[in-house]
């Protein structure tokens, strides 16, 4: 008789454990796709990061090449 009590009262405890881990896997899924969200995030970010670094490039030389067209005007106002 004693066995049956520790089986009835056995199946229980191991439906209530196993909800709860199911439970916490659940609830690394969903931080591990959180996580994942974040990273694309700074993936997308750093890849805008990275064309605002070629273009600041760009611009810099075309600065340049103004500034240099610049001075030589200066030093030869009458070529023009």
């Amino acid at each position: 008789m004693i066995d049956k009590k520790i089986t009835v009262s056995v199946i229980p405890a191991l439906i209530i454990e196993s909800a709860g881990v199911f439970v916490e896997s659940a609830g690394v899924f969903v931080r591990a796709g959180d996580t994942g969200e974040r990273l694309r995030k700074v993936e997308v970010r750093g890849g805008t990061n990275a064309q605002i670094a070629e273009r600041l490039a760009r611009v810099a030389v075309r600065i340049d090449l103004a500034a240099a067209q610049l001075a030589r005007t200066e030093r030869n106002p009458e070529a023009r």
